[in-house]
């Protein structure tokens, strides 16, 4: 488990940071320069759960602070990647930005974040407090629902992002379980599997668009 889990991990990693990196040297438009950010914005903070994560598999080590930052930061991270999927929106598709959209993408995500900054998450202790579990992750679903609807309005307009709403979907609902329940039934982490694989999607399709 430990061997296959760490390979995944890692080539998961590569795959979203190289990715980023090679769509923003190949960038000829905003769409494109906010697909390789996100990406990079995915990979790098995934990489300070990720790496403790498997680093903890092989090294006889307390990691316990190591792995709880690397969650907050990761929290932080998946917020902001989503206010990317905002701005990626609004470049493919051509849309106007929205002020009173905008604002609440802003809000929400400002929330998500300043709630996961809280000590009560317990992050350096890795805690799993099933409270500020669901607290911090309210405004993080409301922006993540709005992503989902934007995407969905738009589906048939770009065969590339055709099935991001979905894929956005299927992220949360693999997340949230992990997210609220995982210390009380820590086998719920398998979830976190096919969460990645929607991610590992959403980066394919980047990468499809990127080289038109």
């Amino acid at each position: 488990m430990k061997y296959g889990e760490s390979l995944f991990d890692v080539l998961y990693l590569l795959f979203a940071i190289g990715s980023g990196i090679l769509i923003l040297r190949k960038a000829d438009d905003d769409a494109k320069r906010y697909m390789g950010y996100a990406c990079l914005v995915l990979g790098c903070g995934d990489a300070l759960h990720l790496i403790p994560r498997v680093l903890n598999y092989f090294i006889d080590a307390d990691f316990t602070k190591f792995l709880g930052v690397g969650k907050l930061i990761t929290s932080i991270t998946m917020t902001i990647f989503y206010v990317f999927m905002y701005y990626i929106w609004l470049e493919v598709y051509d849309e106007e930005d929205d002020k009173k959209l905008s604002m609440v993408i802003y809000i929400l995500a400002a929330v998500r974040i300043i709630l996961c900054l809280f000590p009560q998450n317990g992050w350096l202790e890795n805690s799993s407090d099933i409270f500020w579990a669901i607290l911090r992750n309210v405004p993080f679903v409301l922006l993540g629902g709005i992503i989902i609807w934007l995407y969905y309005r738009k589906r048939n307009e770009d065969p590339d992002l055709k099935w991001t709403w979905l894929l956005t979907l299927l992220s949360f609902a693999f997340y949230l379980p992990v997210a609220v329940g995982a210390g009380i039934i820590p086998t719920l982490g398998i979830l976190m599997l096919p969460k990645t694989v929607c991610y590992i999607e959403m980066i394919w399709s980047f990468i499809k668009y990127s080289k038109r």
